[in-house]
């Protein structure tokens, strides 16, 4: 008697009633609208700089495609690739450094490992570190988001009141450097951006004063995405509806968000203020929760269903040890901001936390330890 054929694959076995396609498609999707704000607030050469990051993620996904006999340009995996390392790109970054950072993303990150599924690290956060450290003068050169123009000494704002011709540093490096200098040192986040002359928008302050100094007018550009930075990282409101899409959907679970963005706001809040001199609990984590990259690494990269944890616990453990590396490499590392490296780290440690959290399969018996003549 003929046996049916079966097909089995390798685990983890998750039903599940969306494919791949659906999935990419829709995470795009929730990117859409933070990454259409980086067009507003600095021009149409962010926009350049994320039609070239897509473009050439998606021709070298076509080129290897038809070198391998695959047909993966349709799932929107690549698009979504290309997406991401254009909003991770400053705007007036050389436009050949986004092209560099899409093909190591899809040739080295992705296909070099066996294609989609077989990645052992988030291709766009590869390919974002990989340009990085090759050409850090360029990745960390940011643009005064037009948001922010009128809010300039006069002296600048008066020579210039286009966006993407007025260089800025970003909040964090500012801060970064006025505490390395000794100049930030006993100060909270927002006098350093006051003492170093960042500004502030008339919304932000209005608003600021309307709760009583309770929340720096800093926080609050930080939060609608009025501060220099990465195209698609600044405005975390955005960003949130964009996340909260994507929980409604099922798509991505809360347990990594919510224990990295924990997990960094505690030590924040207790060791955050020890490099100011400030001592602990003295850290100030609602300024630090909403600046860089944070929101974007924790709810569109850390929850990578490829390279993060398969079950609740182990996506906890993951999160928090995110949110553990994100805060030593921010707070005591050379650089400004490290979402990119802390998160890479973790999908290293991935293999291993899933060995431990996984559970005992039915019927299996733990191997008892022979006795000692």
């Amino acid at each position: 008697m003929n046996q049916p054929s079966r097909t089995v694959s390798t685990s983890p076995h998750i039903h599940a009633n969306s494919g791949t396609a659906p999935i990419m498609w829709s995470v795009s999707a929730a990117l859409a609208p933070a990454a259409l704000w980086g067009v507003y607030v600095f021009g149409w050469r962010a926009l350049l700089v994320l039609l070239i990051s897509i473009t050439s993620a998606v021709l070298v996904e076509y080129l290897l495609c038809r070198i391998d006999g695959k047909n993966t340009i349709v799932d929107g995996s690549a698009f979504l690739t290309g997406l991401l390392v254009g909003m991770n790109m400053p705007p007036a970054i050389p436009l050949f450094i986004p092209v560099v950072a899409s093909a190591f993303a899809i040739f080295v990150v992705k296909w070099s490992f066996g294609g989609l599924g077989a990645n052992w690290m988030n291709p766009a956060l590869g390919g974002r570190v990989f340009v990085f450290f090759s050409f850090t003068s360029a990745m960390s050169t940011f643009s005064t988001p037009r948001t922010l123009v009128d809010a300039l000494p006069l002296s600048v704002s008066g020579a210039s009141k286009v966006a993407d011709a007025v260089s800025s540093a970003t909040p964090l490096g500012l801060i970064k450097t006025a505490v390395g200098s000794g100049s930030g040192a006993g100060l909270e986040t927002w006098r350093i951006l006051a003492q170093e002359g960042y500004p502030a928008t008339r919304f932000a302050q209005g608003i600021s004063d309307a709760l009583g100094k309770a929340v720096s007018p800093y926080t609050i550009d930080s939060f609608f995405g009025n501060v220099a930075g990465c195209i698609g990282e600044v405005s975390t409101i955005l960003l949130l509806v964009g996340a909260i899409y994507l929980l409604c959907k099922k798509i991505i679970t809360w347990q990594i968000p919510v224990s990295y963005l924990g997990s960094f706001a505690l030590f924040v809040w207790v060791f955050g203020g020890i490099r100011s001199g400030l001592g602990l609990f003295h850290g100030e984590a609602l300024s630090a929760l909403v600046s860089g990259g944070l929101i974007l690494g924790a709810f569109f990269m850390a929850t990578d269903m490829v390279t993060s944890p398969t079950t609740g616990k182990g996506q906890i453990i993951f999160g928090i040890g995110c949110g553990f590396f994100t805060f030593l490499f921010r707070y005591f590392g050379s650089l400004p901001e490290a979402v990119s490296l802390a998160i890479l780290l973790m999908n290293i440690v991935n293999p291993t936390i899933e060995r431990y959290v996984l559970p005992k399969r039915f019927g299996a018996i733990k191997p008892q330890k022979e006795a000692k003549s």
